[in-house]
C-alpha cells in the first residue's frame, strides 16, 4: 500500500530550499490520509491539515515511513503539494544536520504500525497501559512517519518538544503545530 500523493494546492512562490536534517509535513488525500486525519481529530489534534511528515536527506531525496515500511524517495514527489518545512524554524548546526540525515538512512527499512496510532490514542485518553505501552511506542522496531522524524532528530541530540512526551509520541499534527 502507498500514501495517495498529497493534495495539490499551490504553493508560496518564495519558499527557502530544505537542507539535509530538515522535515516537512504535508497534506494528504485518499482514504489514508482521512484516516489518519480522522486518527488525530480522536487523539486529541483537532483536525489538523498535515497528515504525513518526512525527513530531507539531501541528493534530492527524502525518508519517509509508509504501510510498507521506512523508505527513501525523491523529494520531487512532493513537489507540487503545500507542504511546510522546517527550514529557519528549527536552527540546526551542520553536525546535527548529519547526524539526522545519518539516522533518517538508518531507518530506511523499518516497519510500519498501525498500532501506534491506538498507542497514541490510549495514551492521550489516559488509559491505564503504564510502561509496556511506553515501551512499544518508543521502540525503533516499527515507526508511523512523525516518529520517524521525533526519532531522527532525537538521535542527533536535538529534542524538537520539550514537554517530556514519551520518545515517538509525535503527531504529523504536533509536528505542524511546532512550526506555526
Amino acid at each position: 500500500m502507498t500514501v495517495t500523493p498529497p493534495r495539490t494546492d499551490s504553493l508560496p512562490a518564495l519558499l527557502p530550499a530544505p537542507l539535509p536534517g530538515d522535515f516537512a509535513v504535508v497534506r494528504m488525500g485518499g482514504r489514508i490520509g482521512r484516516l489518519i486525519r480522522i486518527g488525530q481529530f480522536l487523539n486529541g489534534d483537532g483536525f489538523a491539515d498535515y497528515e504525513h511528515a518526512f525527513v530531507c536527506v539531501g541528493d534530492g531525496e527524502l525518508v519517509e515511513a509508509q504501510p510498507g515500511g521506512a523508505r527513501l524517495r525523491p523529494l520531487s514527489d512532493y513537489a507540487d503539494g503545500p507542504a511546510l518545512w522546517s527550514t529557519g524554524r528549527v536552527p540546526l548546526t551542520g553536525e546535527q544536520r548529519a547526524a539526522i540525515t545519518a539516522a533518517a538512512r538508518s531507518y530506511v527499512g523499518t516497519p510500519y504500525s498501525f498500532a501506534d496510532y491506538l498507542a497514541l490514542a490510549a495514551a492521550r485518553l489516559h488509559l491505564p497501559a503504564g510502561p509496556p505501552l511506553r515501551r512499544f511506542v518508543a521502540s525503533t522496531a516499527h515507526m508511523i512517519c512523525s516518529q520517524l522524524v521525533d526519532q531522527c532528530y532525537q538521535d542527533a541530540g536535538v529534542h524538537l518538544f520539550t514537554d517530556h512526551r514519551w520518545p515517538g509520541y509525535v503527531t504529523p499534527a504536533d509536528l505542524a503545530r511546532l512550526l506555526l
